[in-house]
């Protein structure tokens, strides 16, 4: 039977491994992509337009409903004849 590890995660993905194996492909975070491929590293105000755009469309271009509404007063009941 496969050993289990006892940190409550499977086997497998980036969450499993050591903690040393992670922070070392952490560091290497975007090396392999060379930096004309990275634009948002080279321009802020792009990458703010582009998450300003992301989060207008996240939605539909709908506004997000409050989570916390309040509810619409009950009608009084009709009257009897």
């Amino acid at each position: 039977m496969a050993e289990t590890k006892t940190r409550g995660t499977s086997n497998r993905g980036f969450a499993s491994m050591d903690p040393d194996k992670q922070r070392a492909i952490a560091s290497k975070g975007g090396s392999s992509v060379p930096p004309e491929k990275r634009p948002f590293a080279q321009n802020h105000r792009l990458a703010a337009e582009a998450g300003r755009k992301g989060g207008e469309n996240s939605h539909g271009g709908r506004k997000p409903q409050a989570a916390t509404t309040t509810p619409a007063p009950a009608s009084p009941p009709a009257a009897q004849d």
